[in-house]
C-alpha cells in the first residue's frame, strides 16, 4: 500500500514577458517562470498533475510549438520531462493511473500519452475550448499533444458540479476555476502532513492569489478574480497551504521532490 504523498517537480522555465504574468505591466520586460508538475503517490494509483513540458521541447521546441516558441521559450534540458523524472525518482510508469490535467495550455501537457495504464481527467469545456480557441489565445495550445488517437479520456462537467472527488476518500478534489483559460480546474490535495491547494493557473502568483495584480492570460479576468475568491475560501477551510502556479519568488522555498508533503 503507498502512503499519499504530494511530490512538487519542475520541468524546467518558461522565457516570457512580465506581460505575460501581470495584466498591463512591464511590457516587453523579460520575465522566467517555473513551470512544476506534481506527483501524488496513491494507494489506488499514482495520479501525475499536468506534467510540465513534453518531452519533445527538449529536441525540438520551435518545430513542436510553431511561431509562438519566439514569444514563450521552453527552457528544459534532457532528462527533466515528467516521465524522465517518475522514473528517476523510483517510480513506475505504469503505476501511474490518472493524468489529471489542469488546462490544456501548451506548458502543461507533458504527461499526456506517456502514461500507459492512465486516464486523462480533464474538464469538458477545457478540452472543447482547446480544440476551437477563441483567436486571441490559439498560440496557447498545440492541438498535437491532446488530439491524438487512444487516449483515454475522463471528462467532467456541469453535472458534477465545482468538485469532484478523484478516489472518493478526499485525497484529491478537482475544483472548477475558470478564467485563465475555459474549463480551466485546481486541486486539494490532502495527505497525513496536511492540505495543499495546487492553484495552478487559476494564480499563477501569490501577487494573483492576494488581489494585488491581475493575471496577463485570461479568457474573463472577471471569472479569474471569482475563481480565486472561490479557491480561497477552500484554502481556508482545509488550513490548506498554496502553491500558486508559476511564481518565481515562492517556487524555490517549496518543499521539492525528493522531498514531500
Amino acid at each position: 500500500m503507498s502512503e499519499i504523498r504530494l511530490h512538487l517537480f519542475q520541468t524546467g522555465t518558461l522565457g516570457c514577458r512580465r506581460q505575460d504574468i501581470y495584466l498591463n505591466q512591464g511590457l516587453g520586460e523579460p520575465f522566467e517562470i517555473p513551470v512544476p508538475w506534481y506527483l501524488v503517490t496513491h494507494p489506488r494509483g499514482h495520479v501525475v498533475i499536468d506534467g510540465g513540458f513534453p518531452a519533445i521541447c527538449v529536441t525540438d521546441p520551435r518545430g513542436h510549438w510553431g511561431p509562438v516558441a519566439a514569444v514563450f521559450e521552453p527552457r528544459v534540458a534532457p532528462g527533466r520531462d515528467c516521465a524522465a523524472q517518475v522514473r528517476a525518482a523510483g517510480f513506475d510508469p505504469a503505476d501511474v493511473r490518472t493524468v489529471l490535467l489542469s488546462h490544456l495550455h501548451l506548458d502543461h501537457t507533458g504527461a499526456i500519452g506517456v502514461f500507459p495504464n492512465a486516464r486523462h481527467v480533464v474538464q469538458r469545456d477545457a478540452l472543447a475550448y482547446a480544440l476551437a480557441p477563441d483567436w486571441f489565445c490559439a498560440g496557447a495550445f498545440v492541438r498535437a499533444d491532446f488530439d491524438r488517437p487512444n487516449l483515454d479520456w475522463c471528462l467532467l462537467d456541469e453535472a458534477w458540479g465545482d468538485f469532484f472527488d478523484l478516489y472518493g476518500d478526499g485525497a484529491i478534489t478537482c475544483i472548477r476555476s475558470p478564467g485563465h483559460t475555459v474549463g480551466h480546474q485546481s486541486f486539494l490535495v490532502r495527505t497525513p502532513r496536511g492540505a495543499t491547494l495546487l492553484a495552478v493557473d487559476a494564480a499563477d502568483t501569490m501577487d494573483h492569489w492576494e488581489d494585488r495584480a491581475l493575471p496577463g492570460a485570461v479568457t474573463s479576468v472577471t471569472e479569474a478574480v471569482r475563481s480565486v475568491a472561490k479557491l480561497r475560501a477552500v484554502a481556508e477551510r482545509a488550513q490548506a497551504r498554496v502553491v500558486p502556479g508559476h511564481d518565481p519568488a515562492l517556487w524555490p522555498t517549496l518543499r521539492q521532490a525528493p522531498a514531500f508533503y
